[in-house]
């Protein structure tokens, strides 16, 4: 499904990401779960067109599509749910997820039944229906990462990249966004999963990545991460894996 192959990337001079290696096949969730400044974000964005990656490969069901647009990447199938939100605060609930679904009104992506899926989203996202014609601006910091993820939800994708989900929110909806996640996963939805808490993200994955210092310093099924000795000393301590 998404493969990144020796991928390098970085901000001007400064080199982030050292020739990483990561395979999401469909169906699964992959996490890629390290501290700040591991360079996590920095892969999101060269996978999205965010960033122009200097080195490797990224394939999308057998593309390439290192080097594309952020836009012609959506139109392919790849939804992304970004770090801090980024929702259109001054549109409702409603028009910020059918914007989600922008390319399917545009023909690039298969049209399939717009309103009949964003009634599908609501439904997953039981704080939203509620909030359907709220102005996302209005919305808490928990229900506007909600609104984030139907969003990428609407696009009907092939894979959804969800960077960060639980960033800055209190336990309870750290609860809830993951058990949405869990909720996708059960609906065959391929994700992969960039999270500072890894503790909620192994327990969610399939398999996961340890990325350090922009190199994947450690790999394997989430369920023996969880119990490697490295792993929970440095990500599954007392304070959760923050």
């Amino acid at each position: 499904m998404l493969s990144i192959k020796n991928l390098e990337a970085g901000y001007g001079k400064v080199k982030v990401l050292h020739g990483i290696n990561i395979d999401v096949p469909k169906g699964q969730v992959i996490t890629l779960i390290g501290s700040n400044g591991a360079g996590k974000t920095t892969t999101m964005r060269a996978i999205t067109g965010m960033i122009k990656p200097t080195g490797g490969e990224v394939t999308l069901s057998g593309e390439k599509i290192d080097g594309y647009d952020s836009h012609k990447i959506a139109r392919l199938g790849l939804a992304h749910s970004p770090e801090g939100r980024r929702v259109f605060t001054t549109m409702s609930v409603n028009d910020n997820l059918l914007l989600g679904a922008f390319p399917r009104f545009t023909g690039s992506r298969p049209k399939g039944d717009i309103k009949n899926d964003l009634e599908r989203a609501l439904e997953m996202f039981p704080r939203l229906k509620e909030r359907r014609n709220q102005l996302a601006g209005t919305l808490s910091g928990g229900e506007q990462q909600m609104l984030a993820m139907a969003r990428a939800v609407m696009l009907n994708p092939e894979i959804i990249l969800l960077d960060e989900p639980s960033m800055g929110l209190a336990p309870i909806l750290v609860e809830e966004v993951f058990k949405i996640i869990s909720n996708l996963k059960s609906q065959g939805v391929t994700m992969l999963l960039v999270e500072q808490f890894a503790a909620a993200a192994l327990n969610v994955a399939d398999y996961g990545y340890v990325l350090e210092n922009g190199k994947i310093a450690t790999h394997g099924p989430a369920d023996k991460l969880k119990d490697d000795p490295a792993v929970k000393a440095a990500y599954l301590g007392g304070s959760g894996g923050h």
